[in-house]
């Protein structure tokens, strides 16, 4: 199975995003399509293409800075236009980027569509907790959603969960101010009432601090709450290991137990470290697409290639097919519709 990988996208590209391919390559024996600019590409590899790996020669570029959906028709030669034409064709299996978020959905939807039955697709991000990991979705492709989108995301969500995390029946949450069943916006109301008569395992409301306690596997939100939750997570995350920092340098005492603490330290930083998890799998599009943070290192960026890989392996858009398609589902998005 190939996995094309946009070569051209994200800040460090396309030295990191290059080094980190081919490492996947060597460490997974995975097949891997570099798709941007070709002398560029061809800069970083050196001599020669390692086993596995090819070029795909384009020439054109999807910047931040551009509107996604009238770059992505305007430039049809770009590099991830072209990386999820090759999935269309058959010739790959997935897509790595760490471009443009929105550049990356836009040519993921035109060019690959949505799977019937799934309204908006979702971005799922994986968060460490104790004693596992968190499911949260959307973090960002949806600001605004309406209940039955939120039961869509939980489906694909408690999916993803399943297959790739393998967490055996997930138990889902519903992100809200209260765990009450009369709290929340006119939004969760709703959403509770259609996930708690769903075939999901839903456990009913969570709050902010059920994320990282453990009390769930999978918790959905719309996108705008999901990208600041996301958003101030990551940062919260950063700050601490910085004032950690500081306040080690402060005294020889706190240095020595430092040193001590090193092994349990490094695996803290691990856990909390996004480049650990590589990418955000943009759930609900038919093929699998993988959304890397636009700061990638190689790292990273080897990492979400792992994840692409898993995704293939376990078959988990034939999955979110299938369970759309049952009859059950198919009768809510009849009345939702």
């Amino acid at each position: 199975m190939k996995i094309a990988v946009d070569a051209m996208g994200g800040d460090h590209a396309p030295a990191e995003v290059v080094r980190g391919a081919l490492e996947a390559a060597r460490e997974y024996r995975q097949e891997i399509i570099l798709v941007g600019d070709e002398r560029a590409i061809a800069a970083e590899v050196g001599s020669a293409l390692p086993p596995g790996v090819e070029i795909v020669h384009a020439p054109e570029t999807i910047t931040m800075a551009e509107q996604p959906a009238v770059a992505v028709r305007k430039k049809k030669q770009s590099s991830i236009v072209q990386a999820v034409r090759l999935v269309k064709e058959g010739v790959a299996r997935a897509v790595v980027s760490a471009g443009s978020t929105g550049a990356t959905m836009a040519a993921s939807l035109l060019g690959l569509g949505r799977i019937p039955g799934i309204d908006r697709p979702a971005i799922a991000s994986v968060l460490p907790r104790q004693g596992g990991r968190t499911v949260l979705l959307d973090v960002g492709a949806n600001v605004d959603c309406k209940p039955h989108h939120l039961l869509q995301f939980a489906l694909m969500g408690s999916l993803y969960a399943e297959k790739i995390l393998g967490v055996p029946r997930p138990r889902v949450g519903l992100l809200n101010v209260g765990e009450e069943e009369t709290k929340g916006n006119e939004l969760t109301l709703a959403a509770h009432s259609l996930l708690r008569s769903s075939p999901l395992n839903f456990v009913g409301n969570v709050e902010g601090r059920d994320l990282f306690a453990g009390t769930v596997d999978v918790v959905v939100c719309d996108g705008f709450v999901g990208n600041v939750v996301l958003k101030s997570g990551e940062g919260l995350a950063l700050a601490l290991l910085e004032m950690l920092k500081d306040e080690v340098a402060k005294s020889l005492m706190a240095r020595v137990g430092a040193f001590l603490l090193l092994p349990a330290l490094k695996g803290f930083k691990q856990k909390v470290d996004y480049v650990e998890y590589g990418g955000a799998p943009l759930l609900g599009v038919n093929g699998v697409v993988i959304i890397c943070h636009g700061r990638s290192n190689a790292r990273a960026i080897k990492n979400a290639i792992r994840r692409a890989g898993e995704a293939i392996s376990s078959n988990l858009v034939e999955a979110i097919q299938e369970s759309i398609g049952k009859s059950l589902w198919q009768e809510k998005a009849g009345v939702m519709n």
